[in-house]
């Protein structure tokens, strides 16, 4: 593969990492009673709420828009880990695809905080 395409394919890594969370985060909003209930049903306080919804939309947008990009993806990476080991048990066959999801999109974070967000990014229009 060329490496005229990295700039591209970084951009749209972004963006398609960035939907799950822009539109979780945001669902979380509306749904905010509920999502709280399981949360807690879960064992885990309902009072993070705030913070999850800060975190996924904001830090998805962050991503998106390609700004404080490596924090945001360190963060969300982190995040992954969380959600899998706290609503995703490997040893239930029914929730093995939502660990091991959850466990791979934390993989595509890392990736991206260590690479950076690439030139389609606010960042590096600051940096020039």
């Amino acid at each position: 593969m060329s490496e005229s395409a990295s700039p591209y394919l970084r951009f749209v890594g972004r963006v398609l990492l960035a939907i799950l969370f822009i539109y979780a985060g945001w669902n979380k909003i509306g749904g905010y009673s509920g999502t709280q209930a399981f949360m807690e049903s879960q064992g885990v306080p309902g009072m993070l709420l705030p913070l999850v919804i800060l975190l996924e939309l904001g830090g998805g947008l962050a991503v998106l828009l390609g700004i404080f990009t490596r924090w945001s993806a360190l963060a969300l990476a982190v995040f992954c880990i969380l959600a899998a080991i706290l609503f995703h048990s490997p040893a239930d066959p029914k929730q093995i695809t939502g660990f091991l999801k959850d466990i791979s999109i934390a993989g595509g974070f890392l990736v991206l905080a260590a690479a950076g967000p690439g030139a389609f990014a606010l960042e590096s229009l600051r940096r020039r």
